[in-house]
């Protein structure tokens, strides 16, 4: 009796590029489907630029556009990792509410959250469906790393139930990429690069990133202050390496 053979299945590999603004996370992942790899490369915006993104729910799109409408960002939800500070404000520096403010403002935070955390999985699901097919996922940012000091960690800042909540499902329910590549630069040169925030704040940001080693599975730290030929080649070699350790 002939047994059947079973079909071959490739390995499946995401890679998450993270860093401070202006580390060339968005360079990088866009030269990748050009270089020579051992499947073809996806690449997804896992950011709240809504903006950079052409997934997202119609829901979004409506909300997305009322504050545009208004003049305001064109992100959905703003962790405290967008405030341009080199720390996070302190609790007696932050303003007195009244009851009915802070319960106005914690629907509304409940109901932009819940928004968001919609978009968060509409994105992974479509990098499983990417990966299912034999490509190789390529995170323009992650949820997981850039939230991680404002929504994962335990401090004594003080997080509203709902932040808790996303904290808790991105530690607990959310994957994670497989290699997680930080782009490191120094902070001046970041400045440079993206001249949004202060020096300050970046060096905060930047010493962040460089602490998710041992908190993701598999983190690679490359030198991003370099010309971005350099950085693409080095960002190929471990990518093949990670996906040669998995075939």
């Amino acid at each position: 009796m002939k047994t059947r053979a079973r079909p071959f299945r490739h390995p499946r590999l995401t890679v998450a590029l993270v860093g401070p603004d202006g580390a060339g996370k968005s360079a990088v992942s866009a030269r990748l489907t050009d270089v020579d790899l051992p499947r073809p490369v996806k690449v997804i915006y896992m950011g709240v630029n809504l903006d950079a993104s052409s997934v997202m729910l119609p829901t979004t799109r409506l909300l997305l556009a009322v504050k545009k409408a208004r003049g305001r960002r064109a992100d959905l939800v703003a962790g405290p990792f967008r405030q341009f500070e080199p720390e996070p404000p302190t609790v007696g520096s932050l303003p007195a509410a009244s009851a009915s403010t802070s319960a106005s403002a914690a629907v509304k935070e409940a109901a932009r959250m819940g928004v968001w955390m919609t978009e968060e999985w509409l994105r992974q699901l479509l990098a499983t469906a990417y990966a299912w097919r034999g490509c190789i996922v390529v995170f323009d940012r992650h949820f997981v790393a850039d939230y991680y000091h404002a929504d994962l960690v335990d401090t004594d800042r003080p997080r509203s139930r709902v932040r808790r909540l996303h904290g808790w499902m991105l530690r607990h329910g959310y994957p994670k990429p497989d290699l997680t590549i930080v782009l490191d630069a120094p902070a001046q040169r970041l400045y440079t690069r993206k001249p949004e925030a202060t020096v300050g704040w970046l060096e905060w940001r930047r010493r962040q990133y460089l602490e998710l080693d041992g908190v993701l599975p598999e983190v690679e730290v490359l030198d991003a202050d370099r010309p971005l030929d350099s950085v693409v080649a080095d960002v190929a070699d471990l990518i093949r390496t990670s996906w040669k350790a998995r075939a």
